[in-house]
């Protein structure tokens, strides 16, 4: 039996971004659907996080995902399973209030707010929810008397990247899951392994934190317990380097027609020819991108590509983490909690 794993879809980000709404439906119906539909796949589960606001919805929101997710999964028949993700409960001590069991009732989906095993093939899975202050010791309990061989989950674990160079030091270790052959979690949005824990990543991009990381979806093996990973082709944020000293005039016969409705940053490299620039600039507007920058690569000259100047620069959650290190606190940690509940909600605002 092969099942589709999707995580972390965050429909309505942005603040109800119409761009990403359309670069969302995209990747549905060009590349999941059809993959589910070649490959006969017959189950879905989705581990947290399918709405993005907590407290409420835009209507129009849940019409969009509804016409490009939920009416498609129930057009097909298929067998779905959501686990509660923190994104997808009103409180944030409790899974009782949340959003699938209110906006999904007309559907055949099956919702799991509470520790769950179920058989799919010839695996017993624990299906484990979002793990907050009420549910902590009956999850933990479910744990350790539990018989399966998979945890499919949404999960806050140490050691792990919550975006690309960003490691996460909170939550519980993952050697709490040490017992099971696999763990496929959800919440960071940076695909990443470690030991038995799989960390599926976000199906596609909707912050600048995820240019050029890989994103999609993956199947599981029931009987063989492999899983496949099936990148997203499809990617809304882009760099152009500009470098009239190598290129010249050949940047303006260049093919931009995978910007349009992205988002952009021409990262200016050596500009000794503003006319040269300024027809540049004109014809990346040509193709009518959703948003153009320009960034002058002023601080990074001796730096070749674009992974360097990742590398060389610190993230935001590092640069606060050492700022608050520096203070007199007697609890450090709980402050660190804080800015990084405040920075992950302040990805979400346009």
């Amino acid at each position: 039996m092969k099942i589709a794993l999707i995580t972390d879809q965050h429909v309505g980000i942005r603040n109800d971004n119409l761009v990403l709404h359309d670069y969302f439906e995209k990747f549905y119906s060009e590349c999941f659907f059809p993959y589910i539909d070649e490959h006969k796949i017959d189950t879905i589960i989705t581990l947290g996080d399918i709405f993005d606001r907590r407290k409420f919805i835009n209507f129009d929101t849940l019409s969009r995902a509804k016409s490009y997710w939920f009416d498609e999964v129930e057009k097909r028949n298929l067998e779905s399973h959501y686990i509660l993700g923190n994104h997808d409960v009103y409180f944030k001590s409790t899974n009782r209030v949340n959003s699938p069991d209110l906006l999904l009732r007309d559907y055949s989906a099956k919702i799991h707010e509470h520790p769950t095993e179920l058989d799919f093939g010839s695996t017993r899975v624990l299906m484990l929810p979002w793990i907050n202050n009420e549910n902590y010791e009956s999850s933990m309990k479910a744990i350790e008397d539990s018989t399966a061989s998979v945890v499919m989950a949404h999960l806050e674990l140490q050691g792990f990247e919550m975006y690309r160079g960003a490691v996460n030091e909170h939550g519980l270790s993952h050697k709490t899951f040490e017992k099971f052959d696999a763990v496929f979690t959800g919440h960071f949005h940076h695909k990443s392994t470690k030991d038995n824990v799989h960390y599926l990543g976000a199906p596609y991009e909707m912050t600048w934190s995820d240019y050029n990381d890989p994103r999609g979806f993956h199947i599981f093996d029931t009987e063989t317990k492999d899983l496949t990973f099936i990148q997203n082709p499809f990617s809304i944020f882009h760099k152009v380097f500009y470098d009239d000293t190598t290129s010249g005039e050949e940047l303006l016969t260049q093919d931009y027609s995978h910007i349009r409705d992205a988002y952009v940053k021409v990262v200016v490299k050596n500009k000794d020819n503003p006319y040269l620039f300024d027809l540049f600039i004109d014809k990346l507007n040509s193709f009518d991108p959703n948003n153009l920058q320009v960034v002058e690569d002023n601080l990074n000259l001796q730096i070749e590509d674009e992974s360097d100047i990742v590398n060389e620069a610190e993230d935001t959650v590092t640069i606060i983490n050492k700022y608050i290190a520096n203070l007199s606190l007697d609890n450090p940690k709980n402050m660190e909690q804080l800015f990084y509940d405040l920075y992950t909600e302040a990805l979400s605002i346009e």
